[in-house]
């Protein structure tokens, strides 16, 4: 089973108002000081593995790791390197922010390892950047988006839809402005407003609105006719990607597999002492560097993941994607099935297909995957 290993930078230049990630905004940040906190994090989990798997990805998030040097992230990868044996192509991904990238800074990351690039767009109109609360404009963006494909082979692109006003024709003009700029990987979001966020409290003040559950949806329905006759269809809800250009490391998560997670607020999926483990770092980046300076880690939860919990976890993820669930292997994996009545009622319904042992949610189910995905796991 692939393995990878997801690395968290916390800190951003800004904090966007729709964002509900680990991210914090520091005046002056010891750089040198919080790498060895995650190369000390990575000791302990290495050495606490039942035992150490090929590491077949490697992922930057946050936060913007973009601000971090390629020195820093060298020192993470030679880390990794000491510690686990490494595939002999591992897809070494780091998020960016246009307004954190140059060409210098390119070079480096591409010295150190990194060989793909997640660039955070998030809209190709700076109105509404300024509405995200976005610190680059389209020009910028523009500029890094050509900047990473001259170093990187591999470039992703982040856009968000389903923003406040936003119209099908205005949707359709900026994804095929997108789709022209040649990336083999798009992730198009759909923004929710998510709770403690200040989008969250505009919302509830009446003060933010944004397009109701069926424009949102005929705007998923023109995403998904746009990317597919780009010959970028979904191959996951909200990624799309060339055959082949599909994020590995992201594969780990949506099949199931084996992940490391560390740094503040990390999560991570990986076998210790003989167990499946859900692990979940301290969030508050001050509190996760004290705790790994005495404890050599700094996770807040250690949970063993039961069967059962395991069988449904997998579940969720996994109908994510479009290749759909084998459920042979799932059973050979849990010992269990997804009760048959359930799978036969949701296929009769038109939210599933099944064919043979592979079970997909068909593109009306998709719309409502969570539901679907509900009604088989109660």
């Amino acid at each position: 089973m692939a393995f990878g290993v997801y690395v968290h930078w916390p800190f951003c230049a800004a904090k966007c108002p729709y964002c509900d990630f680990n991210s914090h905004v520091r005046t002056a940040i010891d750089e040198d000081g919080w790498v060895d906190g995650i190369l000390s994090e990575l000791d302990w989990v290495a050495q606490h593995q039942s035992e150490r798997p090929v590491v077949e990805t490697i992922f930057f998030g946050g936060g913007t790791p973009s601000l971090m040097s390629g020195k820093s992230v060298g020192r993470v990868l030679s880390k990794i390197a000491a510690l686990w044996p490494m595939a002999n192509d591992p897809e070494i991904t780091l998020e960016a922010n246009p307004a954190s990238t140059d060409a210098a800074r390119f070079a480096d990351y591409r010295a150190a390892g990194v060989n793909r690039v997640s660039l955070g767009v998030q809209a190709l109109n700076d109105a509404d950047l300024r509405k995200l609360g976005r610190l680059h404009d389209v020009a910028e963006a523009r500029a890094a988006l050509k900047l990473a494909m001259a170093n990187f082979s591999r470039v992703s692109l982040d856009l968000i839809y389903a923003r406040p006003d936003q119209t099908d024709a205005a949707w359709r003009e900026e994804l095929n402005q997108a789709l022209s700029f040649g990336t083999d990987h798009l992730s198009l979001y759909q923004l929710t407003i998510e709770p403690e966020t200040p989008y969250a409290l505009l919302h509830r003040n009446g003060q933010l609105q944004i397009p109701d559950e069926d424009i949102a949806a005929g705007l998923y329905e023109t995403t998904q006719e746009l990317t597919q006759a780009a010959g970028l269809p979904a191959y996951e809800i909200s990624n799309h990607a060339r055959p082949g250009q599909e994020s590995r490391h992201n594969l780990i998560y949506w099949r199931y597999g084996d992940y490391a997670g560390v740094g503040p607020g990390a999560h991570g999926r990986v076998n210790l002492g003989g167990n499946r483990t859900a692990t979940a770092a301290i969030k508050l980046p001050e509190r996760w560097r004290d705790t790994v300076a005495k404890s050599g880690q700094g996770f807040a939860e250690q949970v063993a993941i039961s069967n059962e919990e395991a069988a449904r976890e997998h579940l969720l993820m996994n109908l994510r994607l479009a290749e759909g669930l084998d459920l042979a292997a799932y059973e050979q994996r849990w010992g269990a099935r997804p009760d048959a009545a359930k799978i036969a009622a949701l296929t009769q319904q038109g939210y599933l297909t099944r064919d043979g042992d592979v079970l997909t949610a068909t593109p009306n189910g998709r719309l409502l995957l969570n539901r679907v995905i509900e009604e088989l796991l109660n």
